[in-house]
């Protein structure tokens, strides 16, 4: 699933997301949601969440 749309994403799901500093490489990083930071309902470069691990970027993929 996309991950520009806030609908697709909950907390406990698992995603890969792009952190700030690996944006110019696009390097992916998996993990669980635990919290969505962005408000709006999409985004186009991807709903910004905190993973478990307490790393924050901005989503990919949903699975």
């Amino acid at each position: 699933m996309n991950g520009n749309e806030r609908k697709n994403i909950q907390s406990g799901k698992r995603v890969t997301i792009v952190l700030k500093q690996h944006q110019s490489t696009g390097a992916l990083t998996e993990g669980v949601v635990r919290d969505i930071l962005t408000t709006s309902p999409s985004h186009p470069h991807g709903i910004k969440v905190r993973l478990m691990s307490g790393e924050v970027g901005r989503v990919k993929e949903v699975f």
